[in-house]
C-alpha cells in the first residue's frame, strides 16, 4: 500500500444519508499503514462527513485500487496531530498558498482500510 501514498488524490465513496445512494468525492489524503486520513475543511457540516457519520462503511479508490473500510472522526489527540501533520507535509510543498489554517481548522477523518 505504500506505493499508493504518493498519489495526489483518493476517491471516497460514502452512502448518502438521505438517498441511500453512493456518493463519491475526490479528496486529498495521507496514508499511515492501513489507515487513510483526510481533512474536512467544512468540518462536520460537509455532506460527506455527515454521510460517513451515519454509515461508517465506505470505499476508497486510489489510482486503480479500491479498498473497503470503516470511517470515523479522529478523536484521539495524538492521532489527530499525526493526521494533520501527515497531510500538511504531503501537500504544503506543492501548494502555492498557505495551508496552515486548513491544517489547524479542518476536521480529521480516518478510514481503517481492510487490505
Amino acid at each position: 500500500m505504500n506505493d499508493l501514498a504518493g498519489e495526489s488524490y483518493c476517491y471516497l465513496t460514502t452512502t448518502g444519508r438521505v438517498s441511500g445512494e453512493p456518493r463519491e468525492i475526490e479528496i486529498w489524503f495521507g496514508l499511515d499503514g492501513s489507515t487513510l486520513y483526510m481533512l474536512s475543511g467544512g468540518g462536520n457540516r460537509s455532506d460527506w462527513v455527515k454521510n460517513l457519520m451515519r454509515e461508517t462503511r465506505v470505499s476508497v479508490r486510489i489510482a486503480e485500487r479500491t479498498f473497503e473500510g470503516s470511517a470515523r472522526v479522529v478523536s484521539d489527540p495524538e492521532e489527530d496531530r499525526r493526521a494533520r501533520a501527515l497531510l500538511f507535509e504531503k501537500y504544503s510543498p506543492g501548494y502555492s498558498g498557505d495551508l496552515g489554517d486548513w491544517r489547524e481548522r479542518s476536521l480529521p477523518i480516518a478510514v481503517d482500510l481492510r487490505t
